[in-house]
């Protein structure tokens, strides 16, 4: 009742705010679905939003099969997934479709992309977002104009995958969509099977505190899964304007990990084989549906959005001795429901000399468990053990109202302002037992620069509020690293303040033609009650909040294309990413990196497409490191030795579909993971040290795809 009230007190306010409704105007950027008069593959000077205009014929020569195999090839341009945002109030995504944000958070930019056919694309748009009415959006955002063909079209997708050593051979992992519609609508609907099949094996040495080797394991895991999902949208445009979409999905995550391990040990004489075992069988549903209608000299759109999850979970681990002593292990039990459900209404009119929006969001999250643990006694046998924390139910229930106001301040500069606050009650049930209230404001101020007709700068600056996740409320254990988190119903949402700024330079500015374009983003972020591990009152440790934290970077993104200077059809695509990190560890109260904080980031693709054929080739190489995670008596890092490359070649038109055959792992990459156990890390005190060193051979994959 608190939240209804709530809603109706916000919305009231909003409204009585109003000033005087100018006539509605199309507030986002070429919503028309119409042509442009751009010529293909080049940047718009006509326009202050619109930075660069790209035509399918731009991408003929990928042979291009959907929306997202365009929207991937787009010079500088990097689509960023999301899905983690609070809510629906603040964007994290960088693509709209037909000028609409997507209603939608697993089944995201990529998935609805994927499922638009290339037929149906009349152009690719790459617009200012600080020039549209959807907060956080600012630099490059990517307009993909659709229209339906009248017809029904199909695309498909199947890949194979083995290996060298170790893994099952891949054979379901693959996708076939169908889209459709008439003069007013679309329509699209999909299924999809992403499957895994990884693995790798080596040999993991235990020393003592003074490097002594005590234990010597030999061991092989293996990691599949499957995700089949069907999903589908469907958007209509009535003859009066108004505006249908409506998006959804349904699947499951199927896992199956298994760890063999064969120890031998220089203090135990007994050899000893231990087998981890883990599996989910996960069920998942989303839909979400908006409605954009004129109102009062003004458009109001409503949104609504639900998402469920049921996800079973089980763990063992059982150790068998060669001596025939007893069994030794435990098992792990967990049930997790989780749902969000959002209600949304942003009225948007022309005022000010720009454009304004009143949004108006509810949401409701909760995430239910019920844990069971048990473990083998003396005699071998299960007991069940008391673990304290590990049922319990989270609930949020949060209201926000913010104001969104966008206008050009010349014919090159775009400003976006946006004030808001949020009210959250977040409970926990249990045995901790707790609720608690917050209020938090928020806000952005952003601005887009088409400094010159090659050059654009964006900067932002933002009063972010995190979502925390439920999961870390709850006492779990990872029985494969004998790892326990007791409960903390104490954690609160952090909060930081986020610089940032970004510059894209087309390179045609060297006056060599159609060369490519760089892209340069620097960020900063102060931090207040970031989530890391924390001592617990009463013993024990969970993830907690730190008083502060910063974190900071540069990335760098670089297209070239080597066709004005004499190579046909060749192109490199490189990024790099950079950044660090601080906090005051929460045991020593000393400064360090973020735990498990990706620091460096290299991604290298180049391709070439034989001109005149359809055959094309090239290679990738990718390589990241993360800095070590930090626990109050542990300390771990997993590393990816020599980065990952791999080959390909491709064949275009094999009766009227591509094909193509990669070899992977070319450098024999390999899984390290060193871990460190303390008696006392505070004293410096070491129990144990862990290195392990596994390799996973060559990966070779075949991919065919096909349109009907």
């Amino acid at each position: 009742m608190a939240m209804h009230n709530l809603l109706i007190a916000a919305a009231t306010g909003a409204l009585t705010a109003m000033p005087a409704l100018a006539d509605t105007t199309n507030v986002v950027a070429s919503n028309d679905k119409g042509d442009t008069g751009v010529q293909e593959g080049t940047a718009e000077t006509g326009s202050a939003r619109t930075r660069r205009v790209f035509s399918p014929e731009d991408f003929e020569r990928f042979a291009p099969r959907s929306a997202l195999d365009m929207a991937q090839q787009i010079p500088g341009f990097s689509i960023r997934s999301g899905g983690s945002d609070r809510g629906l109030g603040q964007a994290d995504t960088n693509v709209i479709i037909n000028g609409q944000r997507i209603s939608g958070k697993s089944n995201g930019p990529v998935e609805a992309l994927q499922r638009i056919p290339a037929e149906e694309v009349v152009r690719l748009e790459i617009v200012d977002g600080a020039s549209l009415d959807i907060g956080g959006l600012t630099g490059q955002v990517l307009n993909v104009i659709t229209r339906s063909t009248g017809g029904i079209t199909g695309q498909f997708r199947y890949s194979a995958e083995w290996r060298s050593f170790g893994v099952p051979f891949r054979w379901g992992d693959g996708q076939i969509s169908l889209a459709g519609g008439g003069e007013n609508t679309e329509w699209t609907l999909s299924f999809e099977n992403d499957a895994g099949r990884r693995g790798n094996e080596g040999i993991e040495r235990v020393f003592d505190a003074e490097g002594v080797l005590i234990d010597t394991r030999d061991e092989q895991a293996n990691f599949n899964s499957d995700r089949p999902t069907l999903s589908g949208s469907y958007a209509r445009t009535a003859a009066n304007g108004n505006i249908l979409n409506i998006t959804g999905s349904i699947g499951g995550n199927i896992r199956r990990n298994r760890e063999v391990s064969k120890r031998s040990g220089l203090i135990d004489p007994a050899d000893r084989l231990r087998i981890f075992s883990s599996r989910e069988d996960e069920f998942n549903i989303e839909v979400g549906a908006d409605y954009a209608f004129a109102l009062a000299g003004g458009r109001l759109k409503l949104i609504g959005f639900n998402r469920y999850e049921d996800s079973p979970t089980e763990s063992a681990v059982v150790t068998s001795f060669a001596d025939d002593g007893p069994l030794e292990g435990s098992i792990f039990k967990r049930d997790a429901d989780e749902g969000e459900t959002i209600v949304r209404g942003e009225y948007t009119f022309r005022g000010l000399g720009g454009d304004v929006q009143i949004a108006v969001e509810g949401v409701r999250n909760f995430l239910d468990i019920e844990s069971s643990l048990e473990q083998r006694d003396d005699a071998g046998e299960l007991q069940p053990i008391r673990f304290q924390g590990a049922t319990a139910r989270v609930e949020e229930d949060r209201a926000e109202t913010s104001i969104t106001y966008s206008r050009a301040l010349a014919d090159t500069l775009q400003m976006q302002l946006s004030l808001g606050g949020e009210y959250s009650q977040i409970s926990q049930t249990g045995a901790a037992g707790l609720t608690r209230t917050f209020y938090r404001p928020k806000g952005a101020a952003a601005l887009d620069w088409k400094a010159n007709p090659t050059l654009n700068l964006s900067g932002r600056v933002e009063r972010v509020v995190g979502q925390l996740n439920f999961f870390d409320f709850i006492a779990t254990t990872d029985l494969d690293q004998d790892r326990v988190d007791v409960t903390n119903a104490n954690l609160v949402p952090p909060q930081s303040w986020l610089f940032e700024v970004e510059a894209t330079q087309d390179l045609s500015a060297l006056g060599l033609g159609a060369l490519g374009s760089l892209n340069l983003r620097a960020f900063y972020e102060e931090i207040s009650d970031i989530v890391d591990q924390i001592p617990i009152a009463g013993g024990g440790e969970a993830p907690g909040n730190v008083d502060a934290a910063t974190q900071s970077g540069v990335e760098a993104e670089l297209t070239l294309l080597f066709d004005p200077i004499g190579v046909p059809g060749l192109r490199l695509d490189a990024e790099v990413e950079w950044s660090d990190s601080e906090v005051l560890d929460p045991l020593l109260g000393t400064p360090r990196r973020l735990s498990d904080f990706e620091f460096i980031e290299v991604d290298v693709d180049l391709r070439k497409d034989f001109i005149g054929t359809p055959w094309a080739a090239g290679a990738s190489y990718s390589f990241d490191e993360d800095r070590p995670s930090v626990r109050l008596s542990e300390i771990s890092r997993g590393v990816a030795t020599r980065g990952f490359a791999r080959v390909f070649i491709e064949h275009k038109d094999i009766f009227g579909m591509t094909a193509r055959f990669r070899v992977g792992n070319l450098l024999d990459q390999k899984d390290n993971f060193d871990r460190t156990i303390f008696l006392d890390r505070v004293a410096g005190l070491v129990d144990f040290r862990e290195e392990r060193r596994r390799r996973f051979g060559t990966i070779y994959s075949f991919d065919i795809e096909g349109s009907f």
